[in-house]
């Protein structure tokens, strides 16, 4: 009998409200199963049991505030009371026990094991990070892995991150599903070291022992809905779609009803519809495609919002409600800038660099910073004091895999114009593919989020907090101007929008540093007067 504590469930989350007990007081619940769904400030966040055993005690009625670090409720573990489970439990006749039987040596069976297995336990991937995203794995259960072999990927809500096997061995357990969340001090996957691996004769017997336990589980899955194994993801997605667990086949380990499955029998669901079509051809000639079409909009694809995504959404919605914004845009006239690029990409090229704007457009703010500090500074909390950083850390907003990534290139205005371009790729080609380091993404001043890439001209960009400014480069088009001597030309146009945090920065100031910032990049070649 052991009490389940409310563990961390948010950064600086300290309390949160029961929202709903999905048991009661002597129901026996499973492995993983939900057991409450708790409200924080943030979210609605489901609970799951830690393991098997039956409910003995809720210490809160439904509406009331659950302290985190705080008993939840009570939980008796099933193995160490064997004989009163049965009459505990619901009184169905004798079916229960030739299955409970076979759960027990099922139970049995790796705790025998336990003494040749260790488990992987999921290290501090992240300041601050207490779970992440099961990406994808890498291996199966009793797959042979080498030292440093990638194992599964991760995601946090900063980057994907790729866990390697500690030492040569063999997988026998992978304890979280694809798309569950796993969280850091936990087991991720237990394995056996090559240096205390089995014999190949009793693991040819063990065979057909696993085939007999997942046989004598498949009865006990159809008798009871809370014995089918699935995580609280997909249980929740089962509810969502108001279906039944135990309509929906498993293809997982022991009959576990994947997110796959959940997905496989939502399109499986129309077919009878389909198949009566043909017999109603009269009907259907009459109506048309009236009735049709609402049954086709009615369809609803849910996709819950993690990892780098859920982290966007949070730090955007807090940008926007408590920076206040002010926003500046101008025109630039980059012909001769697009001019010297041209003369000076062959030799960037033979370098093996290649040579974008990007780098002409960071140089130009690490130049600018230096005459307006504030726009490369930081404000405390309390908003009472200013914080000038010495180093200028452009990051750049990237699209990549797992969503929109902000990595920083660091000490701009020491790098020259190749070792910036050289930065640009390697953290672009990082960000696509969703490893980029948790270097690479801390300790950013500034931000420019490329919009013209995509075809935009101006924006009103939401500012990267702790940060103080971002710009939004939009596209370069060839416009009309006149030149000196009124003559109508034809010019290279970029459009960029400014925001800057008001409460230290000021119209003026933003502008000013914009005039300066726009000097050097309509005039390249005065950077190099000002270049260290």
């Amino acid at each position: 009998m052991s009490d389940f504590i409310l563990p961390d469930i948010g950064e600086g989350i300290v309390e949160c409200e029961l929202v709903k007990w999905l048991v009661s007081e002597g129901d026996v619940i499973e492995e993983d199963q939900p057991v409450a769904e708790v409200m924080t400030d943030k979210a609605l966040v489901e609970i799951p049991a830690p393991y098997k055993g039956r409910v003995t005690r809720l210490y809160y009625k439904e509406g009331d505030i659950a302290k985190v670090h705080a008993p939840l409720f009570e939980l008796v573990d099933e193995s160490e009371s064997d004989g009163p489970t049965p009459a505990a439990s619901s009184p169905e006749p004798a079916k229960p026990e030739p299955a409970s039987e076979g759960n027990t040596e099922s139970a049995t069976r790796p705790a025998s094991d336990d003494d040749a297995t260790e488990d992987f336990i999921l290290p501090d991937i992240g300041e601050g990070i207490v779970e992440c995203e099961v990406v994808e794995w890498r291996v199966a259960e009793g797959d042979e892995i080498e030292e440093d072999q990638p194992v599964v990927d991760v995601m946090t809500d900063k980057a994907m991150v790729e866990i390697t096997a500690p030492k040569a061995g063999r997988i026998t357990r992978l304890y979280h599903q694809p798309q569950a969340m796993a969280r850091v001090h936990s087991p991720l996957f237990a394995f056996i070291p090559l240096d205390r691996e089995e014999p190949d004769e009793p693991k040819a017997k063990a065979e057909p022992a696993a085939q007999l336990s997942t046989a004598t589980a498949s009865p006990v899955a159809a008798a009871s809905r809370q014995r089918i194994p699935a995580s609280p993801a997909v249980r929740r997605l089962v509810r969502e779609h108001e279906l039944n667990l135990g309509d929906i086949a498993g293809s997982g380990k022991d009959g576990r009803v994947l997110k796959a499955d959940v997905l496989a029998h939502l399109e499986e669901g129309p077919k009878p519809a389909q198949t009566q079509a043909p017999a109603d051809d009269t009907q259907a000639a009459t109506t048309g495609h009236a009735h049709r079409q609402p049954a086709r909009e009615q369809e609803v694809r849910v996709e819950p919002i993690r990892g780098m995504k859920a982290a966007m959404a949070k730090s955007m919605v807090k940008s926007a409600t408590t920076i206040p914004h002010f926003i500046y845009s101008e025109d630039i006239d980059v012909t001769d800038l697009l001019k010297l690029r041209e003369q000076l990409k062959p030799e960037a090229e033979a370098r093996g660099s290649r040579l974008t704007l990007m780098p002409f457009v960071m140089k130009a703010i690490g130049l600018a910073v230096q005459e307006f500090p504030v726009l490369n500074s930081q404000l405390n909390d309390d908003v009472t004091e200013i914080r000038y950083l010495p180093q200028c850390n452009i990051g750049m907003a990237v699209d990549g895999k797992a969503g929109l990534m902000v990595p920083n290139i660091k000490g701009v205005e020491s790098l020259s114009l190749l070792g910036i371009a050289d930065e640009v790729a390697r953290l672009t080609e990082a960000a696509r593919s969703g490893r980029v380091s948790q270097e690479d993404l801390k300790g950013g001043t500034i931000t420019i989020s490329n919009i013209g890439a995509l075809g935009g001209t101006y924006a009103a960009p939401i500012i990267n907090a702790p940060e103080v400014a971002i710009v939004a480069l939009g596209r370069t088009q060839r416009l009309p101007r006149f030149d000196a001597t009124g003559q109508v030309v034809e010019r290279a146009i970029m459009t960029v929008s400014w925001a800057g945090d008001h409460r230290i920065i000021d119209g003026g100031t933003i502008a000013r540093f914009c005039n300066r910032w726009k000097g050097y990049l309509e005039s390249p070649q005065t950077m190099l007067l000002h270049m260290g």
